[in-house]
């Protein structure tokens, strides 16, 4: 009788609240069960990605959906059976929600870009993207309101979900198994063209990190202020450690260059001088 009174023992009660003791017990354990099912469900899902390499994003996806819902769920019904009514609850705090959405709407923008891209999986775990900042990163973690990104200088960049979806984004995951990018250099104007060709193709093709299909090219691309402007384009697997690439060719070009007798120059202004002879 005892242990039935504490258990019905209520701790607050008012017009539309009521919370007892086996209401608070009942809410520990079903928040606790829920943690430990969402743990399971994600180890779960985490083995069988591991398995399954080629769907990893999309099942990822799946998860984050399935726990958003599973909690909002718990929450809704946790207020209800420990005597809150979540409907006048509600309708008791309207218009504060509405002054106070005003003042957070951006972070309502931010929950809604979230669910888009759950939903729409433009923007999955391990893509490598392209800000509208020039800023190439990794995406690591994909949350409701923000996102994560590893750069290239290992730095972990926190993104607002809003900027992937009205920011226009380079998505260098989705695109083939190798993506095209170029290395620009100017020479000096007389310089063998056909010689500093063969030299780019071969800087390109000695180097391991670009792939050999398909197969590099050289463009000239412009008669310069100064230089004869060459560009070469060349694939890798790899985008995200695309700039080592970039840089180990740029040397390789450098040297190239040197042993060919090949100049690359300076800028050049010519300056001319006109003298009034009227003055003194």
């Amino acid at each position: 009788m005892k242990l039935k009174e504490l258990i019905n023992y209520q701790l607050l009660k008012t017009e539309h609240i009521e919370i007892t003791v086996s209401s608070v017990v009942i809410v520990i354990m079903v928040l606790i069960a829920t943690f430990i099912g969402l743990r399971i469900i994600r180890g779960l899902f985490k083995r069988y990605i591991k398995k399954q390499e080629a769907t990893r994003r999309s099942h990822w996806s799946v998860y984050l959906i399935l726990r958003y819902v599973v909690w909002v769920v718990v929450i809704v019904l946790l207020l209800e059976t420990s005597g809150v009514k979540v409907s006048v609850l509600l309708a008791s705090i309207t218009a504060l929600l509405v002054g106070v959405g005003f003042g957070i709407q951006q972070l309502f923008s931010d929950i809604a870009s979230g669910i888009v891209l759950i939903i729409e999986r433009n923007l999955q775990i391990n893509d490598i993207i392209q800000l509208e900042d020039k800023t190439v990163g990794k995406v690591i973690h994909i949350g409701l309101r923000t996102s994560k990104l590893k750069t290239r200088g290992d730095v972990i960049l926190v993104v607002p979900n809003s900027k992937f979806v009205n920011d226009t984004i380079i998505n260098w995951s989705q695109m083939d198994y190798n993506t095209r990018f170029s290395v620009e250099v100017g020479v000096a104007y007389g310089s063998d063209t056909k010689l500093v060709t063969d030299l780019l193709l071969d800087c390109v093709l000695q180097n391991k990190n670009i792939s050999a299909q398909p197969r590099p090219f050289v463009r000239f691309s412009d008669f310069g202020d100064s230089s004869l402007d060459f560009e070469v384009f060349f694939w890798v697997k790899e985008p995200f450690l695309v700039e080592h690439a970039k840089s180990e060719l740029r040397y390789a070009i450098d040297d190239a260059f040197r042993k060919h007798g090949v100049q690359i120059p300076f800028p050049q202004r010519d300056l001319h001088i006109k003298s009034n002879p009227g003055q003194a």
